[in-house]
């Protein structure tokens, strides 16, 4: 229940339509009360003798209120169409899974609902106004109130029209992703180690759990999960964790011993959604950055600075993990492990940003240089032996792509240089940089045997 709780929240947060609904409710909400006091005549003899604000007579006012109703929806009709031209721009040169950051833009969302709202709010006023043979009512503060909306939807087309320009520019766009990583990566990593648990040995009798379910799993209530095993004295192990697929029939779950209402717990604790979208996977902001430079490395686009500035994003991502550690994926009750979920580990993680970068960089100098000089800056900031490999690791298969690769010499020799330098790093730490600068002392050759 606490997992599809949390997808129907994510939903809600998601979704374009709950601001400007929200603000219409409330566009009409003012509208009724603001008539309400003019109907009650409070403040009449201020309104009427202010020169600031509406002191015309009903014709002017229903003409004042219709020109306000007709042009913001024709205004929101028109910026939201070219709005999304430019959008269908940019899904082609950076992906169209980035269109979810557009969608879930808040200055988006609340521009559109202030046209809507000022809409709504004339059109509520205009009801109200009468002439002389109708019985005449002019609603000065609301026609007051109105004329002020209309000088905030003039502020918010300029400021609109300004905002959606920054969100379309790529490198924006980079930073906008980037920073859900740095979020993933504080939200889903802990300062301090867990405490050193080994995995549960299952046994022979293990018995499978189905799911009939279709879907990207999105949100896992883990530790009712766990609770549930540790209450019936058993041990879960999901064969999937947020961001896989699950298959219709496939198995979901092994479980010792076999205990009823396994499948009613996990379905329970687990929420599938249509796309692969999930907060509690740390690979998902990844897969955005990591499409964003491939598409970029396209013949098509030929970009290498972008695929650079992601490998930036992922270096600085790497570096703020360096202190903290990945979740083991082992939930524990009474000092035992009652559940197991995959979690994804360092060299999972880094495989996920670099492996798909460099395999379309091949062939391009600017792009590799760049590619070790990120996992040099890594170095400098990791400590952890085995994160060291895996780093080294795949700075090795970069060297290798441009030995196959790249035909000048000299660019050859600058790539094996920089290798040396992260090699260095990982040796000595960034006491290094100190002797490495220094003019002459790393040569191609020395390079080479690097």
């Amino acid at each position: 229940m606490i997992a599809r709780l949390r997808r129907i929240a994510s939903t809600v947060a998601d979704s374009f339509w709950i601001v400007p609904a929200v603000v219409i409710v409330a566009a009409i909400g003012l509208a009724e009360g603001l008539v309400a006091v003019d109907r009650a005549g409070l403040l009449a003899g201020l309104l009427v003798d202010n020169r600031w604000l509406y002191n015309g007579g009903a014709t002017g006012a229903r003409t004042l209120l219709g020109a306000v109703a007709s042009s913001t929806i024709g205004v929101a009709g028109t910026v939201f169409s070219i709005t999304i031209a430019s959008l269908s721009l940019a899904a082609g040169q950076m992906g169209p899974r980035l269109l979810r950051n557009f969608v879930r833009d808040r200055g988006n969302q609340v521009t559109l609902g202030v046209f809507l709202g000022t809409f709504s709010y004339a059109l509520m006023v205009l009801r109200n106004v009468r002439t002389s043979g109708e019985g005449e009512f002019i609603p000065h503060l609301s026609m007051s109130v109105g004329i002020a909306l209309a000088f905030v939807c003039v502020g918010t087309l300029v400021y609109f029209v300004g905002h959606t320009a920054s969100r379309i520019n790529v490198d924006t766009v980079i930073d906008l992703v980037a920073g859900d990583l740095t979020a993933a990566i504080k939200r889903l990593t802990t300062r301090d180690p867990e405490p050193g648990t080994s995995a549960p040995q299952l046994g022979e009798a293990v018995f499978t759990v189905p799911d009939a379910r279709r879907g990207y799993l999105k949100h896992l209530d883990a530790d009712g999960l766990a609770d549930w095993a540790a209450k019936n004295a058993t041990t879960l192990q999901l064969l999937v964790r947020p961001g896989d697929c699950v298959f219709p029939g496939a198995v979901i779950a092994l479980i010792t011993p076999a205990v009823a209402g396994a499948g009613i717990a996990i379905r329970a604790a687990t929420a599938l959604a249509k796309e692969r979208v999930s907060d509690e996977d740390l690979e998902y902001a990844v897969r955005q950055l990591v499409e964003v430079a491939v598409r970029a490395l396209s013949p098509g686009i030929n970009d290498p600075n972008t695929a650079m500035s992601v490998l930036d994003r992922m270096g600085a991502a790497l570096c703020e993990l360096a202190p903290r550690y990945l979740h083991s994926g082992r939930w524990s009750r009474d000092g035992r492990v009652v559940l197991v979920v995959p979690a994804v580990d360092y060299d999972g993680l880094t495989n996920a940003m670099l492996d798909m970068i460099r395999q379309n960089a091949a062939s391009s100098m600017s792009v590799l240089i760049r590619f070790v000089e990120v996992l040099t800056a890594v170095a400098g900031c990791e400590r952890d032996a085995g994160r060291l490999a895996t780093l080294r690791r795949h700075a090795d298969l970069a060297l290798g792509d441009g030995v196959h690769t790249i035909t000048t010499p000299a660019d050859l020799d600058e790539l094996r240089r920089r290798h040396a330098r992260l090699v260095a790093m990982i040796a000595e730490g960034p006491v290094c940089l100190a002797r490495l600068d220094r003019p002459g002392s790393v040569s191609a050759s020395g390079a080479a045997k690097a």
